[in-house]
């Protein structure tokens, strides 16, 4: 394929925008190259300025579940922008798709919007330390939780040490309030709870992580936190950013039967557009501004355009019963095709998926944590990124990323791209 086109508006991007892009993965810094620019997107394709179609297993990073352009979701955001765009005062709408969300996800009674999952887990963990009048919180290598300064660690000199900011710009005294742990190691957490008496506010995770490739939890981590939050008075907040309306309906906390204290949402939730949530019980939620201390506000937040295309998605999820088992079902189809064609060409490997999150780690080895993701063979997997871009099929420019599949896809696209995979394969250790 022929990407002309794509590196002259990288190279026109990158005199006027930060290294040429507005999110730094776009980049293609872990793969090499130059970043393919989007023309248009319908369905489970996309079609980039050079005039390419590409099978897309990003979905622009999870909210695309029913495919790009999604009639229903264009038809609202189409009439709701005829009435205005943004108004900064309430509307029906929020109240109508908060009524819908409430209803869907097991555990909530009230919910808040905002707009990105970056500022909903920023907004959740404020609640959490205003909620239970404590400082620290618990966050896991490798989970990502947007850029917020409490987030952006890295690892102290010991388990029970504070963490390191891992970005200019992170005070020290930010830090000293994130306790690093290792994902699926609850040893680990009990640890820093021991070292920590009283002190923790909240633990935040992805109760299935997808920003280190897709990473299952193991039996009894997510339980093992639930029940540490609950005997030491901390909250347990689950990041459901990706897995939020794809993995279930209820998200995690039903497909798992996991009670969260805050469940904190973005991407499927507004339909594609810019858009997060954060939602809890009563009693948590009810320490929000107006009728509660802790003070948390947006002008666009709950703005028409993300609510109505929100709205329009949560419909048809909730409408549509089959819709999570369909897509179980071409996610392991799409399995067992990558692992015949990667095994007939004695390819090392090992392949990580729940319900519709799926990766490909270039390891023998098991993958359950930040740590073993990063024994993965990197320059295999920059082979298989450029390798599959050139047959037509785009996956995450990031061997540390979950696939994301969207119902768009036919059983015929799963089959070309496993054919791709298979021609790619036989390159890899030449």
């Amino acid at each position: 394929m022929q990407y002309q086109r794509s590196s002259q508006l990288f190279a026109d991007a990158e005199k006027v925008i930060p290294g040429g892009v507005n999110s730094p993965v776009r980049a293609f810094k872990g793969v090499g190259g130059t970043p393919i620019f989007v023309k248009s997107a319908k369905g489970a394709y996309l079609y980039d300025e050079d005039g390419n179609r590409l099978i897309d297993y990003i979905n622009s990073w999870g909210p695309m579940i029913l495919g790009h352009a999604y009639q229903p979701v264009i038809d609202a955001i189409t009439e709701r922008a005829k009435l205005g765009t943004s108004f900064g005062m309430p509307t029906e709408l929020e109240t109508k798709i908060a009524e819908l969300a409430v209803s869907m996800v097991p555990n909530i009674d009230k919910i808040r919007f905002v707009n990105s999952g970056t500022e909903a887990c920023m907004s959740a963990i404020r609640l959490a330390r205003g909620y239970t009048k404590r400082d620290k919180i618990v966050k896991f290598a490798g989970c990502y939780h947007g850029h917020s300064d409490s987030f952006l660690i890295q690892a102290g000199s010991g388990a029970s040490t504070f963490g390191i900011p891992n970005s200019p710009g992170v005070t020290q005294g930010t830090a000293k309030d994130t306790l690093l742990a290792n994902y699926n190691d609850i040893e680990n957490v009990k640890t820093l709870f021991e070292t920590n008496k009283n002190e923790i506010a909240a633990i935040i995770v992805e109760p299935v992580a997808g920003n280190m490739g897709c990473i299952p939890p193991v039996k009894g981590f997510l339980e093992g936190l639930r029940k540490l939050c609950s005997d030491n008075g901390a909250l347990l907040i689950f990041d459901e950013v990706m897995t939020g309306f794809r993995l279930a309906k209820g998200g995690v906390q039903e497909l798992f039967n996991i009670k969260a204290d805050i469940v904190c949402f973005g991407k499927v939730i507004g339909g594609g557009l810019p858009v997060g949530a954060f939602a809890a019980r009563n009693e948590i939620m009810n320490y929000l501004a107006p009728i509660g201390p802790v003070y948390q506000a947006g002008t666009l937040s709950g703005n028409p355009l993300a609510m109505a295309a929100g709205l329009a998605m949560l419909r048809s999820l909730n409408n549509t019963s089959e819709i999570f088992q369909r897509l179980e079902d071409k996610t392991l189809y799409l399995e067992h095709g990558i692992r015949k064609v990667l095994e007939k060409n004695d390819i090392d490997f090992t392949i990580n998926r729940v319900g519709s999150m799926i990766s490909v780690h270039f390891d023998l080895n098991p993958v359950f944590d930040f740590n073993t993701a990063k024994n993965g063979d990197n320059e295999t997997f920059k082979k298989f990124f450029h390798g599959l871009l050139n047959e037509g099929v785009y996956i995450a420019p990031s061997a540390y990323e979950t696939w994301f599949i969207t119902d768009a896809l036919t059983y015929e696209d799963l089959d070309f791209t496993i054919n791709a995979i298979d021609k790619v394969a036989k390159t890899l250790y030449s």
